[in-house]
């Protein structure tokens, strides 16, 4: 891999940009644009978990299978009502957590509350447990988009570049033939970028150039517990949050997927650890259960190039980057929407984010 570009150094494309649209000269696709969203997703197993299964055992799902969302099918509605991913179990530990929320949530009026999540409120209140369909994008981050094979990955990308972090491929006979993340066409772009030179083209170009990166940064005081950081991921509506010492120097990040390892094992005492010895946890686990070279590396700069940060981001399965200046101080984010908003761009295609960059 060329350490500037993020390209591999051994691999060039030689195609010529008349040639990218010359499609059925040759069996390999050279546009993009032209993918059908099936073609990345192959023979899935797609997990997915029942409406009146109890939230805790649906974390379970979740951890067990390795996949940070599912879908959620009523068999009462014999339809698929949402998604359940961490966000939405981080909502529910604040709201279980915190019964002075609760309160206030019951005093709003009824055009406020849905009924699902007025239930949900009551059995939280006592104790009971809560089927995992009133909590299925409880967080509001993670709805349920459904997209036909047949889709053309350009019309994914401007999706995923507006803040849709996934879509569930669904056949003409109702099966579900896959979920497409924005990770997996992030790897996809990556491993393939010589395919596409329109792609090629922008890995040499900096996050500055591109003009992304550049957001206002949310931080967290190493020594302020992890309840306190989840509070503010989820005051904020973010989906992640830097760790900071006394001094602002970034030493971490604290993510919404972090949140199964409170759940496993039902280690909530985790919750009232600082967010430094949080860190350390998560990183020990990776270590153990991944091996030392998942050890997460997490920064880049301002005259980074995005091919560099996206083969950061594929390396380390991150969902984003912090951007840090000299001091390491952060001074904006990189996500998996940014990335893709730039390939829609591209495209001519124009993404209208609709939540802030680093919410992926």
């Amino acid at each position: 891999m060329d350490p500037i570009t993020g390209l591999p150094s051994s691999r060039r494309s030689t195609i010529s940009e008349s040639e990218i649209h010359r499609e059925g000269l040759t069996t390999e696709t050279h546009d993009w644009t032209l993918i059908k969203v099936i073609d990345l997703v192959g023979d899935q197993n797609v997990i997915v978990i029942d409406g009146d299964t109890p939230i805790e055992e649906a974390c379970d799902i979740l951890i067990k299978n390795n996949i940070s969302s599912a879908p959620v099918y009523d068999p009462t509605a014999k339809s698929y009502i949402g998604m359940f991913d961490w966000s939405d179990v981080m909502s529910y530990l604040l709201i279980v957590l915190k019964k002075k929320n609760v309160m206030e949530q019951q005093q709003k009026s009824d055009e406020e509350l849905t009924s699902e999540f007025k239930d949900l409120l009551k059995l939280a209140m006592q104790c009971q447990p809560v089927p995992v369909k009133l909590a299925s994008d409880l967080s509001h981050k993670n709805p349920f988009y459904s997209v036909i094979p047949e889709t053309s990955l350009l019309h994914v990308v401007k999706l995923f570049g507006s803040g849709v972090h996934r879509v569930v491929i669904v056949g003409a006979d109702g099966v579900l033939k896959g979920i497409l993340t924005q990770s997996r066409v992030v790897t996809y772009f990556y491993e393939n970028v010589i395919r596409f030179p329109p792609i090629e083209q922008l890995f040499p170009k900096t996050i500055h150039d591109l003009e992304i990166g550049k957001n206002h940064v949310i931080s967290a005081q190493a020594e302020s517990f992890v309840l306190d950081a989840l509070t503010m991921m989820n005051k904020n509506g973010l989906s992640s949050i830097a760790i900071v010492d006394i001094d602002g120097t970034l030493i971490g990040n604290l993510s919404m997927t972090d949140v199964k390892y409170i759940l496993r094992n039902y280690s909530h005492s985790l919750m009232w650890k600082t967010c430094h010895q949080f860190i350390g946890h998560v990183r020990s686990r990776q270590g153990l259960e991944e091996g030392q070279d998942r050890y997460p590396v997490f920064d880049v700069r301002p005259t980074s190039t995005i091919g560099y940060t996206i083969a950061k981001l594929t390396a380390t399965r991150a969902h984003r980057v912090w951007v840090v200046n000299e001091r390491m101080h952060s001074t904006g984010v990189v996500s998996l929407t940014d990335i893709l908003s730039v390939f829609a761009r591209s495209a001519g295609e124009i993404s209208n984010p609709k939540k802030p960059s680093w919410d992926t």
